[in-house]
């Protein structure tokens, strides 16, 4: 069952044990971010909050992250992720710049690929927020294993966030600890090079398909074949 949390004026966390979402409220809309579990009740908590109509903005096609989909009659999805997703929602593309408003939020789509080919997170500038969806995360693991992941577009694009890091004050992943600083994009991408450089130990992750490879800060679901896959061109 989802948990609702209040973090701010209009701006709440739905959390289980496994994944959250999060949702903003403006006089005339909400936006919801992610869409959770195939078995989460996103939608029914949603309505404890507002009537407003909802727009969906997805920061990735990982099933955790738009199981409930179908609940919904359109989402807002980067291209590269739409095969991973199978719905009877209208998809929409995700572009960098793009800008989302609700109310007193302007959320910006940041393109961060990676974790998955068509990640992004998404940004308010004048509140120096960030939702990273899962590519920014306090100890992880955070999932690099499989055809539609690649360890060197990760670190690129956690070179870019850090870049970033000082406009925020505040960012929400979509698991583990939620709030966390914006010094974890920095220690994310330096455990990140070193997965990358292959200078991580690691060891075999019980009932899983890959290794558990562990950084100073972050630790990571791969295999080795994922660690030496090229960046695509």
């Amino acid at each position: 069952m989802l948990q609702i949390r209040k973090y701010q004026e209009d701006l709440y966390i739905l959390e289980d044990d496994r994944v959250r979402q999060f949702l903003l409220l403006g006089p005339d809309k909400a936006i919801l971010l992610d869409t959770g579990f195939p078995d989460s009740e996103t939608l029914p908590a949603v309505r404890t909050l507002t009537d407003k109509p909802v727009q969906v903005l997805l920061t990735h096609g990982d099933f955790d992250h738009t199981g409930r989909l179908d609940d919904f009659a359109e989402a807002w999805l980067h291209e590269k992720d739409w095969p991973l997703v199978h719905t009877t929602a209208r998809l929409h593309p995700l572009r960098e710049g793009d800008v989302f408003a609700c109310g007193a939020f302007r959320l910006e789509v940041v393109e961060i690929p990676g974790h998955t080919l068509g990640s992004v997170a998404f940004r308010d500038r004048a509140r120096g927020l960030l939702f990273s969806g899962d590519s920014v995360q306090k100890d992880g693991p955070i999932y690099l294993f499989g055809p539609h992941r690649n360890v060197p577009l990760y670190v690129e694009s956690e070179r870019k966030l850090a870049a970033m890091a000082g406009d925020f004050a505040t960012v929400f992943p979509c698991h583990h600890d939620c709030p966390i600083t914006p010094d974890y994009m920095e220690k994310n991408l330096r455990d990140a090079e070193a997965l990358l450089a292959g200078t991580l130990s690691h060891t075999p992750t019980p009932g899983m398909p890959c290794d558990t490879y562990r950084g100073q800060w972050t630790a990571f679901y791969c295999t080795e074949a994922d660690r030496l896959r090229p960046a695509p061109q």
